[in-house]
C-alpha cells in the first residue's frame, strides 16, 4: 500500500526542499554508491563491553554516507564504536530523494545486516535531516523498535518544514513515483504531507527506543526549527537547541553533522545508559 500523496504541482517549485546538502551532484559522485565515510562499515568489528551498540549512521536528503558524515564517522569510531552507514532512496542517481517510506524499508535490512554481523542485541542510530526522521517509520511500521535502542536525530524533519528552499539553476530533479519531476522526500517533508500525517499518527515515538533530538536556531532548511523537537516523557526524549548550549556557536542545518558541539553531544547520548537519552544537564565544550 502506498502512503505517497500525489504531489501538488506548487509542491515540484520547492523540489529543493529538505535537502540536507542543494546541490547538483555529478554523475560520477552519483555513482560512488559503495564509498564509506572514514571509520565505517568494518565489518569485523566487535563491540564493547563499554560500547555495546554499533552505531548506524543514516544520511539526509541528497546526501551520500560519504559526504554527510566524513567527520562523524571517524569521530566515533575514534571514541571506540562499531561505525556503520548506508545509502539509500536513490532516484535517477540521487540519493535519498524517493519516497520516505520505501527507504524505511531499506533501512530494515541494513540494520539486520549489522546485528548479524557484530551479535548485537539493537543498534544506535544517528540519523541527519531526513535521515533522523525517517527511521521513526522503521521503528513505528516496520518492526524495527525492538532493534534500536536510541535515535539520535540531528535537525531532523520530525514535522515537516514551512520552509521553502530552491535549487541551483543546474539541479536537475529525479522523476517521482507519483509521476512528473520531482523528489517525492522533499514532498513527503513538507509540514502536513500524507507521509508526515501517517508517520505521526501513532504518536511522536513508540515504546523502547530512546530519543535525542539536537537543533539549532538557525537552521534555514527544517523551519520552523522547533518543529524537529519531539513530545513525550523526558525519561524517553531530549530535545536540545544548540545555543542553549553554546550561545556562540551559529551552525546551520548542512554542516550540522560536522560541528564539533553536536559531535560531543552525539557522543553524551550514545555513552548513556541503555534506553535513556542524552543527559539534558550535559555541558559540551563550545569551541
Amino acid at each position: 500500500m502506498s502512503h505517497i500523496s500525489k504531489v501538488k504541482p506548487a509542491a515540484l517549485a520547492v523540489i529543493g526542499l529538505l535537502c540536507a546538502s542543494i546541490l547538483a551532484a555529478p554523475a560520477a559522485q552519483a555513482d560512488t554508491t559503495d564509498i564509506s565515510p572514514p571509520g565505517a562499515n568494518d565489518w569485523s568489528c566487535q563491540p564493547s563491553a563499554e560500547h555495546p551498540y554499533p552505531v548506524v549512521l543514516v544520511p539526509g536528503t541528497f546526501e551520500s554516507m560519504a559526504k554527510n558524515w566524513a567527520t562523524m564517522s571517524p569521530y566515533l569510531k575514534n571514541a571506540g564504536y562499531c561505525v556503520y552507514a548506508l545509502n539509500y532512496g536513490k532516484t535517477n542517481g540521487i540519493d535519498a530523494s524517493g519516497p520516505v517510506s520505501e527507504s524505511a524499508r531499506q533501512l530494515a535490512p541494513f540494520v539486520d545486516a549489522v546485528l548479524g554481523a557484530t551479535g548485537a542485541k539493537k543498534v544506535n542510530l544517528v540519523g541527519h535531516s531526513q535521515g533522523g526522521m525517517m527511521p521513526r517509520y522503521y521503528m513505528g511500521f516496520l518492526n524495527g523498535a525492538k532493534k534500536v535502542n536510541q535515535l539520535v536525530g540531528i535537525a531532523p524533519s520530525n514535522h515537516g518544514t514551512q520552509g521553502v528552499i530552491l535549487p541551483p539553476p543546474d539541479f536537475v530533479p529525479p522523476v517521482t513515483s507519483a509521476g512528473g519531476d520531482g523528489c517525492q522526500a522533499c514532498a513527503d517533508q513538507q509540514a502536513g504531507s500524507a507521509f508526515l500525517t501517517e508517520l505521526n499518527s501513532i504518536g511522536d515515538t513508540v515504546p523502547g527506543p530512546a530519543y535525542t533530538v539536537l537543533s539549532t536556531k538557525y537552521d534555514e532548511v527544517v523551519t520552523p526549527y522547533q518543529s524537529q523537537f519531539l513530545a513525550g516523557s523526558t525519561k524517553k526524549i531530549t530535545n536540545i537547541t544548540i545555543q542553549d548550549k553554546c550561545p556562540a556557536d551559529v551552525f546551520e542545518h548542512d554542516q550540522a553533522p560536522n560541528d564539533r558541539v553536536v559531535q560531543q553531544l552525539v557522543a553524551n547520548a550514545l555513552g548513556r545508559p541503555a534506553g535513556t537519552p542524552a543527559d539534558a544537564a550535559y555541558q559540551p565544550s563550545c569551541i
